[in-house]
């Protein structure tokens, strides 16, 4: 689990942008290669301590791997309507 305010706000932005690119079509292979770019590019820039790159690293997997994350939301039917 996340503690440190700034990991979080990468957490969000990463995940957001999963979810974003997975409804305009992206499949996994896609996204994973996203994934390893932007965590790639934290160690590069130094954004965030390595420690905690990895623990954000661990949470966007987990979130990655949970197929409830990228279901589609389907309608429910109005019983009203006919």
């Amino acid at each position: 689990m996340l503690h440190d305010a700034q990991a979080i706000r990468y957490y969000q932005r990463i995940t957001d942008a999963l979810v974003d690119q997975w409804n305009r079509g992206y499949r996994q292979e896609e996204l994973r290669h996203y994934v390893d770019g932007y965590i790639a590019a934290m160690h590069h820039a130094s954004a965030i301590e390595p420690y905690l790159i990895h623990q954000l690293e661990a949470e966007v997997l987990r979130f990655f791997y949970d197929p409830s994350n990228f279901a589609m939301v389907q309608p429910e039917p109005d019983p009203d309507y006919r």
